[in-house]
This record gives structure tokens, C-alpha cells and sequence, in this order.
């Protein structure tokens, strides 16, 4: 089946359909990492978006119950160079096309995507459409400038949780940690798991007063979608958190963190979205091949005196993480649940702990 995906400034691919029927619109973003494609789509911090992978060959290993990181692919659609319909893999079961299908995504297949990326970079990440119903350009076009972009949108009202519940419980309990659902990922609850954390995850609007009254040994600000800058209710609860316990953000649970400590985001050109992207840092000037995704950042000249920076990104010189010198705070952009990506920053996780061990002794 014929498929066109139509760009917001009048670009055109045309391709093959794989996945389901349809149409569908969003922001065209492009990822770097080379496997992982599974995780990537159920990563809820794509809510809103298409994505594109710069691999070449995506499909070869199928899909399996395994590896996806929220209940159900989160893309608005998903762009390939070609689609491997034959899968091989001891845990598959099925192909990538049948799992797109299932879950009502629409992809497309042939098109040039090292063309595709290369305007991206250029230009900048703009709205797209993917279609199978309608070929015609002009329509699709127009639906792609009509889209309005992700500056000003709450996405995590989207993908949080709607209710209040435990993660499994650890083999061996530690700490008890409350995790605010901006469309957190299963890795990181499994990364906090394996750290002896007991796991109280709630909806991204649940008041620092509710999270407190659970005595949380620590609280984990979680990855999501769309604009920081949105999400007052969250930047409002972590402003009452901070200095109450140990806190741990990751994503935008890092951008939000920094807004509640007076500091400011701004979109970035088009993105961090891979798993091969160099982080040096500072303290031990050691460099991290870490997993990203993310399309706003902190401005690391907006930071408070509170705010030390400790991680920056090689590529561009961005801010990758901070630490707050007056309250046992930290936070990182990137992913270092590693899902799909590196394990080079999982230490993090031991830090948290750390952090929280080293509370409960003040607290005796």
C-alpha cells in the first residue's frame, strides 16, 4: 500500500505502508540509536511525535512483551528506510509491522531518511503528516501546518497514570521511594527495584502534601513528554518537595526540577533522540555515552547560585545535569536506565540511594 509523509514546508516522500492504515500527525524527530526500536516506541516521552530512525534496517528482531517501556506504543508514527518483515530472534512474537498494526500506528517504509534527517538538522524539527488514505500533497501539507507545533503543550496529562500504584516490590526492601508519573518508563522502576526501592508511583498532579503524607524515603521525578513549561501543577509540587527529602530527576523531570528552582527551558534546534550521545562529567571529567531524548532544555545560564552544574553535553555544550547545594537534590537530562542505550551512567541510581541512606542516618 502506497503512503505519503507530507512536511509542514511542502517537502514530500512518498513510500510504502507498514503498520496500520491511515493518517496521522505530529512532530517529525529523528533517532540516532541503531537498536532498540521497540523501546523507542513505547518510550511515552514521544507522545506527540513521529519518529524517524536513521538506521537503515529496522524489524529484523520482531517484537516481544519484553522490552517495551510503557503499556502501549506511545508514537504518533513511525518512519523507516526499510522494513524487515522477516524476523529472527528467540524472543519474538511477532514482526514490528503486526505490533504497529495491533496498536493502531501508522509507519512508513522507503522513503529517504538520511534526506529526511539532514533537513531536520538543517531546519530544525517540524510537523509532519503520514498518510494512506490521502495522496494528495496539498491537504496532507496543510494539516502538517495546522498541527502547531509542541511549544505550549501538556503531553503528560496524556500518558500519566490515572490512579495511584505499587511497582513490584523488591527482593529486599531499603527504601521507599513515591515516583511522580510525567509517562515514566518501566526501565527506571525496574533500575529503582533493583536498588531495594519500594515504589509508590501517582499522577503527575498529586500535591507535594499527598506525596509527603506516604513518607517517602526519597521522591523520583520521572521523563515525559511535550513542554516543561506546561506543566505548572508539576513545577509547584516539586517547589514544595525540594528540601524535604532526597530528590532524583531524570528527563523532564530534570527540566522541571530547574524551573522550580527558578531557572529556564528553551526548544532545542532538533533534539537530543539516540543512544550514542557524549556527556563528560565534570567531577570526575570521565565522558558517558548516554541515551537521550529530549527536544527542550535547561539555558545553563539561567541557573540559580543553588544549582552546581555536573554533567554537560560534548556535542553542543548543553546542560546534562545539576545538584542543588543546599538540599540533597540532583537531576539528569539524559536516560540512564539505559532502554535502549549505554549503561555507562547507572551509577546514578546508587547515588539516589545513597542519598536516601545517608538521610534516614541524620533523620536517627
Amino acid at each position: 500500500m502506497k503512503a505519503i509523509l507530507a512536511l509542514a514546508d511542502g517537502t514530500i516522500f512518498e513510500g510504502e505502508s507498514f503498520g496500520a492504515p491511515g493518517e496521522t500527525v505530529g512532530e517529525i524527530v529523528f533517532n540516532t540509536s541503531m537498536t532498540g526500536y521497540q523501546e523507542i516506541l513505547t518510550d511515552p516521552s514521544y507522545n506527540g511525535q513521529i519518529v524517524t530512525m536513521t538506521y537503515p534496517l529496522i524489524g529484523n528482531y520482531g517484537w516481544n512483551k519484553f522490552d517495551t517501556e510503557s503499556v502501549k506504543p506511545q508514537v504518533e508514527g513511525f518512519i523507516v528506510r526499510e522494513y524487515s518483515n522477516y524476523h529472527s530472534n528467540w524472543r519474538s512474537e511477532g514482526s514490528l509491522g503486526d505490533y504497529l498494526t495491533m496498536h493502531g500506528i501508522v509507519g512508513i517504509q522507503g522513503i529517504d531518511t538520511r534526506a529526511l534527517t539532514k533537513r531536520l538538522r538543517i531546519n530544525g524539527v517540524m510537523e509532519g503528516t503520514i498518510s494512506t488514505d490521502n495522496l494528495r500533497p496539498e491537504p496532507l501539507v496543510r494539516k502538517a501546518r495546522n498541527f502547531g507545533g509542541m511549544g505550549g503543550r501538556d503531553l503528560v496529562k496524556k500518558v500519566t497514570c490515572t490512579s495511584t500504584y505499587q511497582w513490584e516490590e523488591p527482593a529486599q526492601k531499603k527504601h521507599r521511594v513515591v515516583a511522580i508519573d510525567f509517562g515514566i518508563k518501566h526501565n527506571i522502576l525496574r533500575m529503582l527495584q533493583k536498588h531495594h526501592c519500594e515504589l509508590l508511583v501517582v499522577p503527575a498532579k498529586t500535591s507535594a502534601d499527598e506525596i509527603l503524607a506516604n513518607d517517602p524515603d526519597g521522591i523520583f521525578l520521572s521523563n515525559g513528554p511535550g513542554d516543561p513549561d506546561a506543566i505548572d501543577y508539576g513545577v509547584q509540587t516539586i517547589r514544595g518537595l525540594i528540601g524535604k527529602k532526597p530528590i532524583f530527576g531524570i528527563c523532564l523531570g530534570h527540566q522541571l526540577m530547574s524551573l522550580a528552582i527558578g531557572a529556564k527551558t528553551f526548544k532545542l534546534k532538533f533534539g537530543h533522540r539516540g543512544s550514542n550521545h557524549p556527556v563528560q562529567h565534570l567531577d570526575t571529567k570521565q565522558i558517558e555515552i548516554t541515551s537521550q531524548n529530549h527536544g527542550f532544555c535547561v539555558d545553563i545560564d539561567s541557573l540559580p547560585n543553588s544549582a552546581t552544574i555536573t554533567h554537560i553535553n560534548l556535542n553542543d555544550q548543553t546542560l546534562e545535569g545539576i545538584e542543588l547545594t543546599d538540599s540533597p537534590t540532583f537531576s539528569v537530562q539524559y536516560h540512564p536506565e539505559a532502554s535502549p542505550g549505554p549503561h555507562d551512567a547507572s551509577y546514578l541510581f546508587q547515588k539516589f540511594s545513597d542519598l536516601m541512606s545517608e538521610d534516614d542516618e541524620l533523620d536517627n
